[in-house]
């Protein structure tokens, strides 16, 4: 035998080893579906009730607000485009009070971080606290912003995640 075949059948008997013992404990290398991403609740199903707490320490219940619509907004301080956006929410809870209840639900962050976030930007909508984060947990919160529409019976009418421009948030408001 030539140098040339030696080194191809060592070649094909190491593969042949290496796939055998693949095959024996059970490694499977063919492609794999990613597991399905858990999202939160869906436009047309019920919103999950919440209770939390606001910056003042008084308790904020999203089932005592049936009747309205309100906007949850989870957010973050370090959250880029949450800065961007709080101003036009800000004006639209503004402008449609009483009839829009905003709550703004902040990331597990401490409350004087999330009170100077608040003084910097004007908000005075209820910032509620979610100290170690069950409700965004609830809502399977994925990234900052998401924004959740909930009619007046407290159905979700409208998911939003990420940046919204005025635009949308006009028109989610309708």
């Amino acid at each position: 035998m030539n140098r040339n075949t030696i080194l191809l059948l060592l070649a094909g008997t190491a593969l042949g080893v290496g796939l055998g013992l693949a095959l024996l404990y059970g490694l499977d290398a063919r492609p794999q579906a990613a597991p399905p991403v858990e999202t939160g609740p869906a436009a047309g199903q019920l919103a999950p009730d919440f209770t939390l707490q606001n910056l003042a320490g008084d308790p904020v219940s999203l089932s005592d607000l049936r009747g309205k619509v309100v906007l949850v907004n989870f957010w973050a301080t370090w959250c880029g485009p949450c800065r961007v956006e709080m101003p036009a929410i800000q004006s639209r809870f503004e402008k449609l009070t009483p009839d829009l209840v905003v709550l703004a639900v902040n990331f597990d962050e401490p409350a004087g971080q999330v009170k100077a976030f608040a003084g910097e930007f004007g908000l005075t909508f209820p910032i509620l606290l979610d100290p170690g984060g069950p409700t965004q947990k609830l809502y399977r919160v994925l990234g900052y912003p998401t924004s959740y529409f909930i009619d007046r019976e407290g159905i979700i009418h409208t998911v939003h995640i990420g940046l919204m421009t005025e635009s949308q948030l006009d028109s989610y408001l309708k």
